[in-house]
């Protein structure tokens, strides 16, 4: 059911004010202050600009960051000096046009130096302290000072920057805590990605070391192009618990299968009733799909939609008899869906196998069957996890069609308060 304007109108929150923005007002203030307490030298208005460019929200390579703009403070520096003292003793091109295009040409050796000594991010601050020394310097001041000054005034923003991002502003971080995120109902209601919000918190969290994996009943493949660049150290629960998955090693260190011997049997009984099946096996750590021909629209659209991914490598032809099974999949009508399951269940195969039945929200009038190993749970999977990493307390996070509507980014607000606040 559609949206309506109002109704989307309605559930619109103003999003919160976040520790970024409140740690560069408090970066700006202390610039201030430092200007106050060396009597009014300087010019703060620099050591703004720098604690403004130097507070990030993530601490990841917080040093070594510094250090390039460090570098780069210097690197204008030295650049800014050797401009005024060849406008001072060899060259005055006075203040005209021709003042200008010299002093613009030399962006170029500054860059490039920044080239060579590989510090390619010191660029900006390079450009930034050699224009506040050129533009701004007043003749009647001593070159060496006015140098000094200008850098100093960058040199203190950094080091504002770097002291704001090292401190944290918040409760004890809950570092000996695994989390479970269930994001599915978010990928769901967002067009199966997250917001450009969620993606960032998220990749803060883990990279603040955040004990962080998530569960979700899609494939790995999904998972992946849904997540996109947010990888978690921990292997993930995939498919309804019958995998564990690491994106790092692209690995699947715990699998519960279906034996070979009973999936021959369980495909025989599902082909009498006439239906097709996609089933997965993993082999060597690569996962594969057999599937078979297609006989209703949603089979076409569901492989034509799919198999082109990097992540997912589909075969037209039979399981090799050897081959234990991960799950079977597949989809039909509803009445012929439901008929199924019934003469799966007097057949007594729901007591063997773990069996799902649901209908699709991609395909209306259509259900899917899927079907497991009995274990395969997230429930055995997450305390694999705890004993395996040594976790004595677990939190989930779980978001539900109620959050997601009032907030897509609900579940990560609440990820980010728990780690930080307990």
């Amino acid at each position: 059911m559609k949206t309506t304007k109002a109704s989307e109108q309605k559930n619109m929150k103003l999003p919160k004010i976040g520790m970024r923005i409140i740690k560069s007002a408090i970066g700006v203030l202390l610039c201030f202050v430092i200007y106050f307490i060396r009597g009014k030298q300087g010019t703060p208005f620099y050591s703004a600009l720098a604690v403004l460019w130097c507070i990030q929200s993530q601490n990841k390579d917080t040093i070594q960051n510094a250090l390039q703009r460090t570098i780069g403070t210097a690197l204008g520096a030295l650049y800014g000096l050797v401009f005024i003292l060849f406008m001072m003793y060899v060259c005055d091109l006075g203040y005209g046009m021709l003042h200008y295009v010299v002093l613009s040409l030399i962006i170029i050796p500054i860059i490039y130096t920044t080239v060579l000594l590989q510090k390619k991010n010191a660029s900006y601050f390079s450009c930034v302290v050699y224009l506040s020394i050129v533009v701004n310097h007043l003749a009647d001041k001593n070159p060496l000072f006015f140098v000094f000054d200008r850098s100093l005034d960058t040199l203190i923003g950094i080091a504002l920057g770097l002291l704001i991002n090292i401190i944290h502003f918040h409760g004890t971080i809950q570092k000996e805590v695994l989390f479970i995120a269930e994001m599915d109902e978010v990928l769901r209601s967002n067009g199966e990605h997250l917001t450009p919000f969620s993606r960032f918190t998220l990749n803060a969290l883990l990279e603040e070391g955040m004990h962080l994996t998530f569960k979700t009943g899609l494939t790995p493949a999904s998972y992946l192009e849904a997540m996109g660049d947010i990888r978690p150290r921990l292997p993930i629960v995939a498919m309804d618990g019958a995998i564990l998955y690491d994106m790092n090693e692209n690995s699947y260190p715990r699998v519960y299968v279906i034996s070979p011997h009973r999936a021959t049997e369980l495909e025989r009984f599902i082909h009498e009733k006439d239906f097709r099946l996609f089933t997965t096996v993993i082999l060597e750590d690569v996962l594969l799909i057999y599937y078979e021909e297609a006989k209703n629209e949603a089979e076409k659209k569901i492989y034509d939609k799919l198999h082109r991914s990097p992540y997912r490598n589909y075969l037209k032809k039979e399981r090799p008899a050897e081959h234990a099974v991960v799950y079977y999949m597949l989809i039909d009508t509803e009445e012929r869906v439901l008929a199924l399951q019934k003469a799966l269940e007097d057949a007594g195969y729901d007591k063997i196998f773990k069996i799902k039945n649901y209908p699709s929200e991609d395909y209306p009038g259509y259900r899917y069957i899927k079907i497991y190993n009995k274990n395969a749970t997230v429930e055995n999977m997450i305390d694999y996890l705890k004993v395996k990493y040594d976790f004595v307390k677990v939190v989930h996070a779980e978001s539900t069609r109620e959050n997601v509507a009032s907030d897509s980014n609900e579940i990560v607000h609440r990820l980010h308060h728990l780690y930080y606040w307990g």
